[in-house]
């Protein structure tokens, strides 16, 4: 723990202080009289340590600077991250106040900086510093832990480890053995025990009685009793498995949402990730961050310490900023963003964008141009994901209200995405806010997808309060799913139901027969809603398929007016840290929103995502 660190010049004025303890004898006094004034009394062991008292003081120079950073801790203590947080002290200070600092070595100057700001700064450093140490610490005391004699070859050929390894290698061949039997393998001595039993005499053979021969069952053979075993579609198993279903386990507390003044129950936004190492998404800046002669220092910054500001480290200095001074860094920008995902057209639309914001200004230091990036990122993005359409689904259910009709919507997408998952997602959103849903089970082609959504409705039931509240229109198996779909709008405008949810099957973008299918699907029925579910671990490929889904609407619709897509929901959100690029192309392409992310397997686990997030994903290194 710290007592106390100070920054000062070498001639003694202190620029930045902060103690965490009580300080008696003046500590820093006597380090600069006795080590920077004459120079004495130094550790044997180290140039940068110094005694005094109890106190132990560990310091790092600026030298192009002329300034000392100094830190005070009792000495009985280890603090082997100090070094560390020197270091990254000094990047931190300069980077922020590299103009100030340049001013106190002028001397025209008349004024003195303003060092108070860095002290929030100097917090995240220290944390991010000791969050990393105690990291590595820990993953050493794991992975560095001494192996058992019995663990190593050696052990092996001694004749215990022989014993051992021969033991083992029997049972597991027993159990093999066993395994193909159908039964647990019997010794002979079991086996003739057993004879000998059985033919003690006539009494004890007539107490069990004769076994009759059963048939011979062959691999691969399908028997009744296996049938019967498999079979979970009874009446009296469902009841069974919904009543022993724990109820705790559909839904997850942590990230349920919340009610708005109104009462509507809007979901969360996406949980903010952590980076490996720092915290509270601290990023430390390297020593390179510092060195704007360095090649590969931008690039370094780029992927490693610093973010996407380490691209800009080099216009740092007063600078006036030119189309031709931008154009290296904004170079390595869209190398930047294509690492996160995001498609070329994207990237370069991004980058035009902060390149506009920032010509013909004067910088000063990191921190400046920091919130240049920020603020022109934000304008791009901003006018990338504003959507063209209304996102408040619950207004425009209302609506339908009014005019005495259910509000539709379809789920498309290609095979294996998550459309029956968090189509039951949405429903328990709908749910939520007290509307009447009825499911159409309109994938009349894949095996089981009836089945699931007759789960998600029965646990969709024993979540809700009215077991009414949701009900699945369904129709077997291959049959037409326009002609379902439309049958089941029916069935909800005659039974006062607010929503109907039509699931469809997947099927791939270039797949012409079952676009054309989900062409007239979408022609016969007009859904208020066409979402397209799409899957954020493919990356760009989910634009690709997000356009073909777009071109076969138009293409196969027979209507003047065809209809497009009108909303994105992204599944497996939780799965690609901050590659959140593809979420960017795809609202780019169609000029859709994103009005859901999924993030789990649980109902509630169904999130948003804002501007502010996007940003921050991908300034991140």
């Amino acid at each position: 723990m710290l007592d106390q660190f100070t920054i000062a010049t070498k001639g003694g004025i202190v620029l930045w202080s902060k103690a965490y303890a009580p300080i008696t004898h003046r500590p820093v006094d006597l380090l600069v009289q006795d080590v920077l004034i004459q120079s004495t009394r130094l550790d044997s062991t180290s140039s940068n340590k110094y005694h005094t008292g109890t106190y132990s003081l560990q310091w790092g120079f600026a030298n192009e600077l002329n300034v000392i950073f100094i830190a005070v801790y009792q000495k009985i203590l280890q603090l082997p991250y100090l070094e560390d947080l020197l270091r990254h002290v000094k990047n931190h200070f300069v980077a922020r106040f590299q103009q100030e600092l340049k001013m106190l070595v002028d001397p025209e100057c008349t004024t003195f900086p303003d060092f108070s700001e860095f002290e929030l700064e100097f917090e995240k450093v220290w944390r991010a510093v000791e969050d990393r140490e105690t990291k590595v610490r820990v993953a050493g005391k794991q992975g560095g832990a001494p192996r058992k004699f019995e663990d190593t070859k050696k052990f092996q050929t001694t004749a215990k480890g022989a014993k051992l390894e021969l033991e083992e290698l029997a049972q597991s061949s027993e159990m093999n053995l066993g395994r193909k039997s159908g039964g647990k393998m019997r010794s002979w001595k079991e086996r003739s025990g057993t004879a000998s039993d059985d033919s003690r005499g006539p009494a004890s053979a007539g107490k069990k009685g004769k076994k009759a021969k059963e048939n011979r069952v062959w691999d691969g053979q399908v028997t009744k009793e296996s049938m019967k075993a498999l079979d979970f579609s009874s009446e009296k198993d469902s009841e069974h498995e919904g009543g022993s279903h724990a109820i705790s386990s559909l839904v997850d507390e942590r990230s349920r949402g919340e009610r708005t003044a109104d009462g509507i129950y809007e979901v969360a936004d996406v949980a903010e990730r952590s980076v490996a190492g720092d915290s509270d998404n601290f990023v430390l800046l390297g020593d390179s961050a510092l060195d704007g002669d360095n090649d590969d220092g931008g690039r370094a910054g780029s992927s490693g310490s610093g973010g996407i500001f380490g691209l800009f480290k080099s216009l740092t200095g007063g600078r006036m900023l030119t189309a031709d001074v931008l154009a290296e860094p904004m170079a390595r920008m869209r190398e930047h963003l294509a690492n996160k995902n995001v498609a070329a057209d994207v990237a370069e639309e991004i980058c035009q964008t902060v390149a506009r914001g920032m010509i013909g200004v004067r910088v000063g230091g990191l921190q400046n141009i920091r919130r240049l990036v920020e603020q022109s990122m934000e304008t791009a993005l901003t006018r990338i994901l504003t959507p063209v359409s209304s996102t408040d689904i619950i207004r425009d259910i209302e609506q339908a209200q009014l005019q005495h009709r259910p509000y539709t919507m379809a789920f498309v997408g290609v095979n294996g995405v998550g459309k029956s998952t968090n189509l039951s997602k949405v429903c328990y959103w709908l749910l939520q806010n007290n509307k009447r849903v009825l499911i159409a089970a309109c994938d009349t082609f894949r095996s089981g997808a009836v089945e699931q959504l007759r789960v998600h409705v029965r646990n969709l039931r024993a979540l809700s309060e009215s077991n009414q509240n949701v009900e699945i229109f369904e129709r077997g198996y291959g049959k037409d799913s326009a002609t379902i779909a439309r049958d089941a709008i029916a069935f909800g405008a005659a039974n006062a139901f607010d929503v109907v949810l039509i699931d469809t099957a997947g099927r791939m973008q270039d797949n012409e027969p079952l676009m054309r299918a989900l062409a007239k699907l979408v022609s016969v029925n007009s859904p208020d809603k066409i979402l397209f579910v799409g899957e954020a671990l493919v990356g760009n490929e989910a634009v690709d398929q997000l356009e073909k889904f777009n071109q076969a609407l138009r293409d196969f619709s027979g209507q003047s007016k065809p209809r497009h897509i009108d909303g994105i929901i992204l599944t497996k959100f939780d799965t690609i840290d901050d590659r959140v690029g593809a979420a960017l192309s795809m609202t780019y392409t169609t000029g859709q929103p994103i009005l859901f992310v999924g993030t789990g397997q649980t109902y509630t686990d169904l999130r948003k995502m804002n501007v502010s997030q996007v940003i921050r994903a991908l300034l991140r290194a």
